[in-house]
């Protein structure tokens, strides 16, 4: 394993990307076993490589191809991290079961199924089923025909492979444990099985019998099986962990809309969850409508005890569609993903886009209470006066959120969806509104004068 690592850090440590490369073998792995390891590629800041970590990362992997006997998988080092172990991929999927070979079989046909997908890269499982072991079949009744018992064999094996103590030395300062243990020549593969003897314990200790060591292969044969080389768990079951990365042009919600579908086919003895960053998205997804739910009945209700009025705050919320089809606009047209940040920046634009709606609502109720005009010479007014205000602070705004949508660096890319979101609201909103708030209020004019209470006359 270390020989094929280190081939595969003579391979790609020559792409002009590649900074430094650290390699280790089998410490810090996803599993104990030893043939897994790990790379860690320095590929400098955006600025240095001028190209894309993606682009990086597709050369590298097409290199490493031509190293036999080796898969590289490779993801981008987070600051911030969901998962609680390492893996091949970004994004991970855990199956449970108890049976085992039911588990595996399992995993295989969704890896089969996943690899199909077009949304998925880089599918794989946890690379533990690779392993051989040996399997000892004891012919009880050869053995006892020699006299023999198990557990007269299985203290021999232990004797020879399982680094018995048998005595301590003290010294002077320190104190050393004895181990006994078979010829170093016979631990270095099955062969060594062969020289292996198996004593008859005797039943009477009295007797001084003569008792000849019997040859471990005259009453066991070897078997050889495919094993894992680890068996995990989670929580109390044994579990396997799926992998997979995203194709250029994929989000995430198509990802999960796809093994949700592939894993429909699978026994039903066999669960399966989302761990990790695929878990906290399916979390943050079911929570998304609710979340922009609540924040536009919280700005209804705050909007309402301010005009005393259930009528108003719908004129000023109408301005949030456009603003909204303008950040998914801007959004697709820049092929950024629709993620937690932008999703943020929607949010926000809840608050700066209905203040335009606020600055014309606010002039013409004044308008209308105290200069006697009718709704729409108010609404008019109202248009022509603040149209200044509205720009100005609508162009604050945006030239406030260009930096964070042109943005390059290090972290832009976590910046740059929430300055897509708001340039793209604010603009399509400030086009729109201009005109259709005038509209809406005119719409629900009739409403607010009849919704209005009626005041009584003073008495003299």
């Amino acid at each position: 394993m270390s020989r094929r690592q280190v081939s595969v850090v003579d391979a790609i440590q020559h792409d002009p990307a590649v900074r430094t490369v650290t390699s280790f073998v089998g410490v810090g792995s996803a599993s104990p076993a030893i043939n897994v390891g790990h790379l860690l590629i320095d590929v400098g800041t955006p600025e240095q490589r001028g190209e894309p970590i993606e682009a990086v990362m597709a050369r590298l992997t097409r290199i490493a191809r031509d190293v036999p006997g080796t898969q590289l998988h490779l993801q981008v080092l987070q600051t911030l991290r969901l998962e609680t172990q390492a893996s091949r991929g970004h994004y991970e999927y855990l199956l449970q079961d108890l049976d085992e070979d039911e588990l595996q079989t399992a995993a295989d046909r969704l890896v089969a199924a996943l690899k199909r997908s077009p949304a998925l890269s880089d599918v794989s499982g946890d690379g533990l089923g690779g392993g051989q072991r040996l399997r000892l079949d004891i012919d009880r009744i050869a053995a006892a025909r020699f006299g023999l018992t198990l557990d007269a064999v299985d203290e021999t094996l232990y004797d020879a492979f399982g680094q018995r103590q048998v005595d301590t030395v003290y010294g002077p300062a320190n104190q050393y444990h004895v181990i006994l243990e078979a010829t170093p020549g016979l631990l270095t593969g099955p062969m060594g099985l062969d020289g292996i003897y198996v004593q008859p314990i005797s039943t009477n200790p009295a007797a001084n019998l003569q008792t000849v060591a019997i040859p471990l292969s005259a009453i066991a044969s070897v078997v050889h099986e495919p094993a894992k080389l680890a068996l995990p768990h989670e929580g109390l079951f044994p579990a396997t962990t799926l992998s997979f990365n995203l194709r250029p042009g994929y989000a995430l919600g198509a990802a999960v809309a796809a093994i949700e579908q592939a894993s429909r086919g699978l026994p039903p003895s066999v669960t399966g969850h989302m761990i990790g960053a695929t878990e906290e998205f399916n979390r943050t997804a079911q929570s998304e409508g609710p979340l922009i739910l609540a924040a536009i009945v919280t700005v209804y209700i705050v909007l309402g005890v301010l005009y005393e009025s259930f009528v108003h705050p719908l004129t000023i919320l109408s301005t949030l569609p456009s603003a909204g089809v303008g950040a998914l606009a801007a959004l697709m047209l820049t092929g950024t993903d629709l993620n937690v940040v932008s999703l943020i920046g929607i949010i926000l634009l809840i608050g700066i886009v209905k203040k335009n709606a606020i600055m014309m609502v606010d002039f013409a109720i004044v308008a209308e209470r105290d200069g006697g005009l009718s709704p729409a010479q108010a609404i008019r007014q109202a248009a022509i006066q603040r149209f200044r205000p509205i720009m100005m602070t609508t162009a604050a705004a945006l030239l406030g959120a260009i930096p964070l949508a042109l943005g390059s660096g290090t972290g832009s890319e976590l910046r740059r969806p929430l300055g897509i979101a708001i340039v793209g609201g604010l603009l399509v909103s400030q086009i729109i509104t201009l005109y259709t708030t005038p509209v809406v209020y005119l719409l629900f004019s009739p409403l607010v004068r009849r919704a209005a209470p009626r005041q009584s006359l003073p008495v003299s």
